[in-house]
């Protein structure tokens, strides 16, 4: 398929989905703006002229039919990358029933069946479809896991773990993917950068179950690659007033906040960062070890 045929394949399905689904409780659009350059590029440019940058995004709001699951409600992240139907969209689940190991789950068993059933067509009312008459499976399944509460003994306080995670991505280039990564790590609280490009670099920190929960959420988008390059895990020793030894988690912390670094972009596609600069980065934190664990060479 060309790039046109591709643009007009998706804003026929945005098109339909608006027409299905026209209150904004439902299916809301979340970049108008790259939605109308699809349009005008469908109606306006030339064969063989590639498509605008920017993709549309949009939120599928659903509720389960079951009475058991008393309307539970769900929702579908959605973004087009240039090439969809040819390749599959980005397609996030979202269930506030369902545990983190359900999360990933049902995550991954969708993305196996798009990919065996929907590859090269239209998708996300597939998408929908399955979602729904399979969500209660997943939920019931959340329920029937859910450990049992754990009385906490006095005498052995809960010692707290301190995580920070080096993630590495072949790539980074989704407007999607990338916002996701901010707004995640802004709603767990945790601490670090993102690098977008080739390649890509994430680094969180904050405490282990919230960085954990932030890597269940990443990982089951659609990479080419993504892996956990190298982890940094200590416990916080809570053993009374009197050690000296007792620390606060914040204390540990090398980043202040979370952002989108960018170091000089460069190449074809402006996708590539300047390294120096980013040793430079990771030597201001107090990380430039880390740089050759990623690159396999020392900085400078």
């Amino acid at each position: 398929m060309s790039y046109m045929e591709w643009a007009e394949s998706q804003l026929a399905e945005v098109e339909l989905l608006t027409s299905m689904f026209p209150a904004q409780e439902e299916l809301e659009l979340t970049d108008q703006l790259a939605l109308a350059e699809l349009r005008s590029y469908v109606e306006n440019s030339v064969s063989g002229e590639k498509p605008p940058p920017s993709r549309p995004q949009f939120f599928m709001k659903q509720r389960l039919d079951s009475s058991v699951m008393n309307k539970t409600k769900f929702i579908l992240t959605c973004a087009y990358p240039s090439e969809y139907p040819s390749v599959l969209p980005d397609i996030t689940v979202r269930c506030s029933a369902l545990s983190r190991a359900q999360q990933t789950e049902i995550q991954t068993d969708l993305n196996k069946y798009l990919m065996k059933n929907c590859l090269g067509d239209l998708c996300v009312l597939a998408a929908v479809d399955w979602v729904k008459e399979n969500l209660e499976h997943f939920i019931k399944k959340s329920l029937s896991t859910a450990p049992a509460p754990k009385l906490e003994s006095a005498s052995q306080p809960t010692q707290e773990v301190f995580s920070r995670l080096w993630i590495y991505s072949h790539h980074i280039y989704n407007k999607s993917k990338r916002k996701n990564i901010l707004e995640w790590s802004k709603e767990l609280g945790l601490s670090g950068f993102s690098m977008p490009g080739k390649p890509g670099i994430v680094c969180v920190e904050g405490p282990q179950s919230v960085c954990e929960e932030f890597w269940s959420r990443v990982k089951v988008l659609t990479w080419k690659k993504i892996m956990i390059r190298h982890r940094e895990d200590i416990t916080l020793n809570r053993q009374g007033d009197d050690s000296n030894t007792v620390e606060s988690l914040d204390s540990l912390r090398k980043f202040t906040g979370f952002e989108e670094a960018m170091f000089d972009p460069h190449g074809n596609r402006g996708n590539h960062m300047d390294l120096g600069q980013l040793y430079q980065f990771l030597n201001e934190k107090g990380c430039c070890d880390v740089f050759q664990i990623y690159f396999g060479i020392e900085g400078r």
